[in-house]
């Protein structure tokens, strides 16, 4: 792709920036963890072990999977659990395909006229923003189809987890102390387990959660219907009920999580499988790369401003399209396709081309166009704009919001099956509600739906799945997996994968330096015509900012590298030709990699 012609004193700022760059060193470290039979990357570290020990004892990928994910519910109750939603991505290395488990969380059979005119807030707190959970489907179903050992136990781990209490790390209490409020805000049975003796748990004590291990057993000694159907059934109705929720008995006995396929791509001789619709983050940075394939990005770094500009632009162009296009309908499918095909790509980087910003002149105050008198884009009689319109401008599915709560896990094992996992419960602690005598925190999934435009895809409607950015990923390589990957964040997942995806892939750098580098995000302000902000750690360099604003972007540099806060940790397995794994756990979260 051809470049954007600048003034010379934005060139001076960014070869400067280019220098300032690859003098720098990785702000944040990832230690690799090489293990030669099986491996798991996950959360936090005690569920990291469990599902190594499930795989010690015989178990698949699978097996360990279902030991991590139950386990993460213990070890990060305001991140996922049995509240909450999973997609799942499954590689049967003995018949090479890849299956897409979809356990997302559902509407339940609420009235949408009257709902939507809830105010606000009953969105995203209490029961009335509480979805049908899927993940306890989800992981009954992948055991059913693909576990190895019995299903008792592959849930035993989380149960002794869950009664004897799980480690409070650093990064742990910080998160609940970030979510204090909530944690007081007024359900007595989350303050209870959560704030025990009324106050925050204390870093290296342990905390347990009785009531959550006999929900595990029920599950255990009943498999899906032990939280389907049953006390802890009636134990969620009836507090949603009494709460101002809308879930019914038949809500949870019909739930069924959904086998189907992944969202696939080729790009630079890779076969990239993602998480499939209502997860819209994978066609956002898979549009994105398509769109990029042709780029060099001048070597590297891609965190020059040249390079964080041509990304901006054409994060503007994508996100509205898949906004509009990507959610829980069937059309979904064809219009991901659609958006990647070869004239649609060969458009998109017209539009990306076209894309003007103001070039503003800090020092002399004046104002400048970039300079486009050789562009490739001349003489094209049209461009389609890539302003949304009113269809586009729901309000739901890829919320901002840096506590928007998330984890991720892989595994992979022996026979060199994998799992690549991203579960979640919407915001952290999700709807800050338990109900009684469950121990489980209940999700508000009901807040990633849209309100305000019927004609979205992803507007309210009973059984619907609400769309979100979780993004697990299998890449190949002659028919091979090679790499899982996948982070938690809400909105700035699609742009994290973007960026380990481009840094590995195109300029060959290693995971390790690809994960730790400076991570950045641009918002989804389209929505309210404020589009021109770049979010980065603080370890893009000075000159680096200096350099964007100049290209007319505003610099949001406000967390500390490593920090956890807005830019999750991502997780990576990488198989090498020996059959051997490296786990890669990025220190922003309590993640770890543990292997044997």
């Amino acid at each position: 792709m051809s470049r954007l012609r600048l003034p010379s004193y934005v060139l001076a700022l960014l070869s400067s920036a280019a220098l300032a760059a690859a003098s720098a060193a990785t702000p944040v470290r990832v230690e690799p963890v090489t293990a030669p039979h099986g491996i798991v990357v996950a959360g936090h570290p005690e569920a990291a072990q469990a599902g190594v020990e499930i795989l010690q004892a015989g178990g698949n990928a699978v097996d360990a999977a279902i030991a991590v994910s139950l386990a993460l519910g213990v070890a990060e109750p305001y991140g996922s659990g049995l509240g909450g939603k999973l997609m799942l991505l499954y590689h049967d290395a003995k018949t090479g395909r890849t299956f897409a488990i979809d356990a997302m969380d559902a509407a339940p059979s609420v009235h949408v006229a009257a709902y939507v005119k809830r105010p606000e807030a009953d969105r995203s707190y209490g029961y009335g923003s509480v979805c049908v959970p899927g993940l306890a489907a989800g992981l009954a179903l992948a055991h059913e189809k693909w576990g190895k050992l019995k299903w008792a136990d592959d849930v035993a781990p989380s149960i002794r987890l869950a009664r004897g209490g799980f480690t409070i790390l650093p990064k742990t209490r910080d998160f609940f102390a970030e979510q204090e409020k909530k944690l007081r805000r007024g359900d007595a049975e989350i303050a209870r387990l959560y704030l025990p003796g009324g106050e925050l748990p204390a870093v290296d004590t342990r905390l347990a959660n009785a009531d959550l291990a006999h929900t595990l057993e029920l599950l255990a000694a009943h498999g899906r219907d032990g939280f389907y159907r049953g006390p802890v059934a009636a134990a969620i109705v009836a507090a949603s009920q009494q709460g101002g929720g809308a879930i019914a008995p038949d809500d949870l006995a019909r739930y069924e999580a959904r086998v189907s396929e992944p969202l696939a791509m080729d790009f630079r001789g890779y076969r990239l499988l993602a998480a499939p619709p209502p997860a819209s983050g994978p066609a956002l940075f898979l549009t994105m790369m398509k769109v990029l394939e042709d780029e060099t990005f001048g070597g590297g770094p891609l965190r020059r401003a040249d390079n964080l500009d041509l990304l901006g632009r054409t994060w503007r162009v994508v996100s509205p399209l898949v906004y509009r296009d990507i959610a829980d309908a069937p059309q979904a499918w064809f219009n991901f396709e659609k958006l990647v095909a070869p004239d649609s790509i060969a458009a998109l980087r017209v539009q990306v081309r076209a894309v003007r910003l103001e070039v503003r002149a800090a020092q002399a105050g004046e104002i400048f166009r970039l300079d486009d008198s050789a562009a490739p884009w001349r003489g094209v009689k049209s461009v389609p704009s890539p302003a949304p319109s009113a269809a586009w401008l729901d309000d739901g599915g890829f919320s901002s919001d840096y506590a928007a709560a998330t984890t991720h896990f892989a595994v992979a094992d022996a026979e060199g099956n994998f799992v690549c996992a991203t579960q979640s419960q919407s915001l952290h602690f999700g709807a800050g509600v338990v109900p009684p005598g469950t121990g489980v925190v209940m999700n508000d999934s009901m807040s990633n739906f849209s309100f305000s435009e019927p004609r979205s895809l992803n507007y309210l409607a009973p059984g619907r799945r609400s769309r979100s950015t979780i993004s697990p990923l299998i890449a190949f390589r002659d028919g091979k997996p090679i790499f899982a990957m996948g982070i938690p964040g809400a909105a700035r997942i699609p742009t994290a994968m973007l960026q380990a995806l481009l840094d590995r892939l195109v300029l060959d750098r290693p995971f390790a330096d690809a994960i730790g580098d400076t991570r950045v995000h641009w918002d989804n302000n389209w929505r309210r015509g404020d589009d021109d902000t770049v979010e980065a750690e603080r370890s893009l360099p000075e000159s680096e900012a200096v350099a964007l604003r100049a290209l007319g972007w505003k610099v949001d540099l406000s967390e500390a590298p490593g920090t956890g806060r807005r830019f999750g940790g991502i997780n990576v397995i990488e198989r090498h030709a020996d059959g051997t794994y490296t786990g890669y756990a990025d220190p922003r979260r309590t993640n770890a990699a543990v292997g044997y």
